[in-house]
């Protein structure tokens, strides 16, 4: 059976058996391998992946569920390839992951969370990712790296994405006259500086 879903922004399509899981279509048919399998019975989070920006379990959802709506997995985040999205790199600072299986669930759950929080308590934090198993690190770090995600997207004065937007997709501001340079990054020439231009 024919299937056509969009993942990460991108049409794909697949031909795929009526009883085919999104994980596996991803894993198997799409090559997005960043979303794992585990326990398989939607209770471990390795799996999950955004549907219309809500975390999801990808070990749940046939593929043919799929169809219309827009799927996120970790492949997705980066804005180009080889670079890390907020989330991710504050997770790597952090050292918020250990053997590395759930961490992109983890880090979906977290994206989630601060697209629909700009200031999450640790209590939202770490209710949001109460769903997501970790075996290695005991969730210290976890909950560091997504406070400083959070503060970095304020500081950062990114605008929210609208309620099933793609993440990575522009967010023009009507109401912004000109191109302005946003709190906290550098411009070329301070990067090119040793400590970002100060001294």
């Amino acid at each position: 059976m024919k299937v056509s879903l969009k993942v990460n922004g991108r049409a794909c399509e697949a031909d795929v058996e009526p009883r085919k899981t999104l994980l596996d279509t991803l894993r198997e048919d799409l090559k997005l391998v960043g979303s794992h399998a585990g326990c398989e019975h939607g209770v471990c989070g390795a799996c999950t992946v955004l549907i219309d920006g809500e975390p999801a379990r990808a070990c749940l959802m046939f593929a043919v569920q799929a169809d219309g709506y827009e799927i996120t997995t970790i492949e997705g985040l980066a804005s180009a390839p080889g670079e890390l999205g907020v989330v991710q790199d504050a997770f790597c600072e952090t050292h918020g992951l250990q053997c590395g299986y759930c961490t992109p669930g983890m880090i979906l759950t977290a994206h989630a969370l601060l697209n629909r929080n700009a200031e999450p308590s640790r209590e939202d934090i770490v209710d949001a990712i109460s769903g997501n198993i970790c075996r290695c690190t005991g969730y210290g770090q976890i909950v560091e790296a997504v406070e400083i995600a959070a503060e970095r997207l304020r500081k950062a004065n990114a605008p929210r994405n609208a309620r099933g937007a793609h993440p990575n997709a522009p967010v023009n501001d009507p109401a912004a006259e000109h191109d302005a340079p946003q709190e906290g990054v550098l411009e070329a020439a301070e990067a090119d500086t040793p400590h970002g231009g100060h001294r």
